[in-house]
């Protein structure tokens, strides 16, 4: 019979992301996945609606990129401080969106 080790035990999913997020319950874990799931369902149903009032919806891929990282992207943001507003978690999606804002401008510090 082999021995287990505890050390090698993996912890399940929602506990380490718990962990890895300073959460204080598994709840919170499960209702942050679903505002993540909400906001991904949503712009994958609005991205369409907007290439085509744009009217590039049959364009090329660049067009299509640089129109996603220009209105897309944002409007996912926005979304998802929305969704953890109304689902009480907009404080962690808050601080989320301040870390990838610091992110983005050290990044263009650099490139500049």
């Amino acid at each position: 019979m082999e021995e287990q080790n505890p050390q090698k035990t993996k912890k399940p999913f929602l506990e380490r992301m718990k962990e890895k997020w300073g959460l204080k319950s598994l709840w919170q874990v499960v209702v942050i996945l679903i505002v993540f799931a909400a906001t991904g369902f949503t712009v994958v149903f609005i991205r369409p609606l907007i290439f085509q009032f744009l009217g590039i919806q049959d364009a090329s891929g660049w067009l299509k990129t640089v129109s996603y990282l220009v209105l897309v992207f944002p409007l996912y943001q926005l979304l998802l401080l929305g969704y953890g507003f109304l689902f009480g978690q907009f404080q962690f999606f808050w601080e989320k969106e301040k870390k990838l804002a610091r992110g983005i401008l050290k990044l263009l510090r650099i490139r500049s």
